[in-house]
């Protein structure tokens, strides 16, 4: 079974509602390694941004047999998230998602969908938009175009104002997952063997969320309000227990390209990355 991209195109949104708890936003900032007080402590709690990458997720659409997708073969290719309010720490999250986007780059190559969720809290305030474009590895070749993904932001040809280096526990991908990504790629090794690695993998939101924090507490003062969005593209995987270094380059005022590398391997994980603080 191939994809329609005709049919993935025409879908109606899907609309997921969430009673966000203060349980909910601990449990997301330990998947990403918050050791400070604000994002775990509850008589003072504080949602960590990147949370909005969780919020009223509609779990993961690729396993339905009826997309048509090989979703064994999928990985998370690239992350958009722009804040427009603060995020709150409970109450009701509504989230809208769509297949906005397909990108051809032939059969042996692979496809792009671009998917979008525009997230809103119950009273109808505009809390964040959350684009991914996921690499379905297995499903090129279906006819369409490769023209029109996003143009990845550019780093600068020096060295970085500044690195922050966060490392990630053995457990991180089996406590992120609690945040309600359940791809088994993470936890199972006979499926992350299935998909070409040694061992189950970090999600790439949990790399995400953890470059986040470094950003936060880099550039924010480790307040949440004021970072505003994040960008960037997943380069290669991070395996648990691996340590993140986030290096940070100051742009125009409130701008930041930045991008991050395993330590332990010397690896680019994450790149092209740009950020907008206030």
């Amino acid at each position: 079974m191939a994809i329609d991209p005709d049919k993935l195109l025409a879908m109606p949104p899907i609309v997921t509602r969430q009673m966000l708890t203060p349980r909910d936003t601990i449990i997301y900032a330990l998947g990403v390694g918050a050791t400070e007080l604000d994002f775990l402590f509850e008589e003072r709690l504080r949602a960590l941004p990147t949370m909005a990458v969780t919020l009223a997720y509609p779990g993961f659409i690729w396993r339905d047999p009826a997309l048509g997708a090989n979703w064994q073969k999928i990985l998370h290719g690239e992350q958009s998230t722009i804040l427009h309010a603060p995020l709150p720490v409970e109450g009701e999250i509504v989230g809208s998602t769509v297949i906005e986007a397909l990108y051809d780059k032939g059969a042996d190559k692979g496809a792009l969908a671009m998917v979008t969720r525009e997230i809103h809290d119950g009273a109808g305030t505009h809390l964040a938009t959350s684009r991914s474009m996921t690499f379905l590895r297995g499903d090129g070749g279906f006819g369409g175009s490769s023209e029109g993904a996003p143009v990845p932001h550019s780093l600068p040809d020096r060295m970085p104002d500044d690195v922050v280096t966060l490392a990630t526990a053995a457990n991180q991908a089996q406590i992120y997952r609690l945040s309600g990504d359940l791809n088994p790629l993470h936890i199972d090794p006979d499926v992350a063997a299935g998909a070409g690695f040694d061992e189950p993998i970090l999600h790439g939101l949990a790399t995400y969320g953890v470059i986040g924090r470094a950003l936060l507490a880099a550039r924010c003062g480790n307040d949440p309000a004021r970072l505003r969005r994040i960008d960037g593209r997943f380069s290669s995987p991070v395996y648990p227990g691996e340590t993140i270094e986030t290096a940070i380059w100051d742009e125009e005022a409130g701008r930041l390209a930045f991008r991050a590398r395993v330590v332990e391997r010397d690896k680019i994980v994450f790149t092209n990355g740009y950020a907008e603080t206030a």
